[in-house]
């Protein structure tokens, strides 16, 4: 696509909108996570993912020539996504936070100066009418950022369709960016299919984000109740804990059946080096056969 020769005011408008929205989205997540000390249920690689996708959003965004709402709106956005993934480190992995800042800064400070080199050697070669670099550079920002998603889908198995962890203030917002961005890029005088897509898919994402949560909460009504009369929380009681205990946790089966692989795999090399044992061929399956009932043991208690 050429690069946007005017911008109609309402393109500028609805881009504003959009930008506010992606400026403070992120504050009520961050503040969220320094209240209660915790970043459990917000997957760091989704930020770590959001973060590095804003370098190529603001190249296309640039060299497109978008307007300027829509170009200062992925800095502010790899910024606050930075520092969410920071407090992931701080409060989820244990970093010390001297650690966090100067790993932070420097992670920062990296992106700022891609996104600069990139600008200047992809400018160039846009202007002589060649058009594959700033296309690829889209396209990579489009997959990391929608890619960015795809732990969600194992938390809400884990937790039963819970939303955990993320706040729903900062999925209202982030909706509202996305849908104010989308409609400025309809209101320009061509129309962006790329980043139309990838603006469409976040409004579709996080709507079904809040979907699965209000599914939960219609199917744990009579459980919250009860918790509620006895003066505990959901978690904390008894009943909760039973029925959240029946999520699927894909990650803990597989480190279950790695955990068991890596077994079978040392056991035959201790066979390897002992000419006069027996050998132990049922090992292998033995381990696949664990790892499938494992599977279907979980699944039949997710359904029930």
């Amino acid at each position: 696509m050429a690069p946007q020769s005017s911008i109609p005011p309402a393109a500028n408008v609805l881009g504003t909108i959009g930008t506010i929205c992606w400026c403070v989205q992120l504050f009520p997540q961050i503040w969220r996570n320094y209240r209660t000390k915790s970043t459990e249920g917000l997957p760091a690689v989704m930020m770590f993912l959001w973060t590095i996708s804003a370098v190529p959003f603001g190249v296309y965004a640039i060299v497109q020539k978008f307007n300027i709402p829509l170009i200062i709106q992925p800095q502010c956005f790899c910024v606050l996504c930075g520092v969410s993934w920071g407090q992931c480190m701080y409060y989820g992995r244990k970093w010390r936070a001297l650690t966090t800042i100067v790993v932070l800064t420097a992670f920062l400070a990296a992106c700022a100066g891609v996104q600069a080199g990139l600008v200047f050697a992809v400018r160039p070669a846009y202007a002589r009418g060649l058009s594959w670099p700033v296309t690829t550079v889209g396209v990579v920002a489009f997959v990391l950022l929608i890619s960015a998603y795809l732990p969600i889908p194992f938390e809400l198995l884990k937790r039963r369709g819970r939303v955990v962890g993320i706040d729903f203030i900062f999925l209202t917002i982030d909706w509202c960016g996305a849908f104010f961005s989308l409609m400025s890029l309809v209101a320009q005088n061509d129309f962006d299919a790329l980043f139309g897509t990838m603006y469409a898919l976040c409004c579709v994402i996080e709507m079904s984000m809040v979907t699965s949560h209000l599914i939960w909460r219609l199917r744990t009504r009579g459980i919250r109740r009860r918790a509620r009369e006895n003066g505990l929380t959901f978690d904390e009681h008894d009943e909760g804990k039973e029925w959240q205990a029946k999520g699927l946790d894909i990650g803990e089966i597989l480190r279950r059946w790695l955990a068991s692989r890596k077994r079978t795999t040392s056991n035959d090399r201790e066979e390897d080096q002992d000419p006069l044992a027996e050998p132990r061929h049922e090992e292998t399956d033995r381990s696949d056969n664990s790892f499938k009932s494992t599977v279907k043991s979980t699944v039949e208690t997710s359904s029930s």
